[in-house]
């Protein structure tokens, strides 16, 4: 697959995966990577029927990176904090590498500072006061 039948399959994944409840079946049209099948999997039952909105999408052959972002409400434990039931939105950005219409490899950065300070567990960094 060229870069833009990559992109356009991505957008295709995404799209039909945001703002629903998650199955492994439905991500395994997908999904070969058996982390991001689980990665998925876990955030739907933390943030379920989260949204993922992408913000910036760039191909390279079988590569596609995108930034994005998450929304959702919080309703599953994560990191030991149970479900605080906030709304939150936090940025993620992915790179996957796609072979036969099928992501093999993925990896992921998201902002978990701002994740714990949306549900209430942190505070913000710029009200924490230095001397």
């Amino acid at each position: 697959m060229g870069a833009k039948k990559n992109k356009e399959f991505i957008l295709k994944f995404i799209n039909s995966l945001s703002g629903i409840h998650k199955t492994r079946e439905q991500i395994e049209e997908y999904v070969t990577d058996e982390r991001l099948i689980e990665h998925f999997l876990f955030f739907d039952s933390v943030f379920p029927e989260n949204e993922m909105l992408i913000d910036e999408i760039t191909t390279d052959g079988n590569r596609v990176i995108f930034r994005s972002r998450l929304k959702g409400k919080h309703k599953g434990e994560i990191n030991g904090v149970p479900p605080t039931f906030r709304k939150v939105e936090f940025p993620i950005v992915f790179g996957f590498e796609i072979e036969n219409e099928k992501i093999v490899h993925h990896w992921l950065i998201a902002d978990q500072a701002l994740l714990m300070e949306q549900m209430g567990v942190t505070r913000p960094l710029s009200d924490i006061q230095t001397n």
